[in-house]
């Protein structure tokens, strides 16, 4: 659940500074959206990716912990 929060809001941050490269390089003052479907899709996008790299760092560090215990325990 925190994942999925956590993904959703770094979806959104990770778009907005998307848009201020994109209008950093082009040297434009606003970007448009020809509409909500255009901003969701993009959103979704940074969404899962942000997700996904999410996830597989919280595996690393759950076989991390596991190997950590399973040394401690062979001392």
């Amino acid at each position: 659940m925190i994942r999925t929060v956590s993904a959703g809001l770094l979806g959104l941050l990770l778009l907005i500074i998307e848009s201020m490269i994109v209008m950093k390089i082009k040297g434009y003052h606003t970007i448009e959206y020809s509409g909500i479907a255009d901003f969701i899709a993009i959103w979704a996008m940074n969404f899962f990716l942000v997700f996904s790299i999410m996830t597989q760092l919280l595996k690393w560090y759950e076989t991390k912990l596991d190997y950590k215990k399973r040394r401690e325990g062979n001392i």
